[in-house]
């Protein structure tokens, strides 16, 4: 198959060849995401014993299944997890090549600086909850009144669990980069945050107690960096917000300049 050819925003393409070209980016996808499964899947064994490292404080030797074809769904699942985030790259390429060409080029480069700013934020927020936040939240957890119960952790829902937790952590990580783009288009001011500094280290903290981990420890952890986060997008709010005055002004410069150099012609 023929790879699509990403477009220009200058060039003209029908209706059909747009339906062609997110046709043959969906099967590049998939395919991506086929060749992923099969190495995730022959590395299953070793992708479980690793999300089960949060477990290794815990008097859970292991996990447990409930069900005949438990087993089988949890490592298919697990896999499959695990194929789309190797695979997200290509996927996120793909996506963007098609949504590219509705952009002009100086915002295709602001678009492209800032999903890869997101990419790299939502990495770290992953390794974060998987070597600060699972560990100390899990212990904590199936821990709790453990001379009340006979705990024993499902496959299915342990798995869920990790996942969850990761993806919402790596989401929250996400805080820079929204509040820059609040400010880009002028719903924010790096002014409106430095005075609204209070209500929005409430914010990270609310929002650090409604990740998954309820007790004192793992909340003040999951609310360290999100304040640290938002502390530094109020800076790099105030440094874009005059680079991005100062290009303005040099634009409009340059246009008056144009115009006036066309009047006396």
């Amino acid at each position: 198959m023929r790879l699509p050819r990403r477009l220009d925003p200058s060039d003209h393409a029908t209706l059909v060849e747009h339906l062609d070209e997110l046709r043959a980016r969906l099967i590049i996808s998939l395919a991506a995401i086929a060749a992923a499964f099969g190495v995730s899947y022959a590395f299953r064994g070793s992708i479980m014993d690793a999300l089960k490292r949060p477990l290794r404080d815990t008097q859970i030797p292991d996990v447990t299944t409930f069900s005949v074809a438990e087993p089988f769904m949890t490592s298919f699942m697990v896999s499959l997890y695990a194929a789309v985030c190797v695979a997200l790259p290509i996927i996120v390429y793909q996506v963007w090549s098609f949504l590219a060409p509705a952009f002009e080029e100086k915002d295709q480069k602001i678009v492209s600086r800032c999903v890869l700013a997101a990419t790299f934020l939502f990495v770290g927020g992953v390794l974060f909850s998987y070597f600060i936040v699972l560990p100390s939240a899990t212990p904590f957890l199936v821990g709790f009144d453990s001379d009340q119960y006979d705990i024993q952790l499902r496959a299915r829902d342990y798995y869920s669990f990790v996942g969850l937790t990761s993806i919402a952590t790596g989401v929250v990580f996400e805080i820079p980069v929204i509040l820059l783009g609040l400010v880009r288009i002028g719903v924010l001011s790096a002014d409106k945050l430095r005075r609204s500094r209070r209500i929005g280290i409430v914010i990270c903290v609310a929002i650090a107690a409604a990740l998954p981990g309820v007790d004192p420890v793992t909340t003040t952890f999951q609310a360290i960096p999100l304040i640290v986060l938002f502390e530094a997008s109020i800076r790099l709010a105030g440094y874009f917000e005059k680079r991005w005055a100062a290009q303005a002004a040099a634009e409009e410069a340059a246009a008056l300049e144009s115009s006036g150099a066309a009047g006396t012609q």
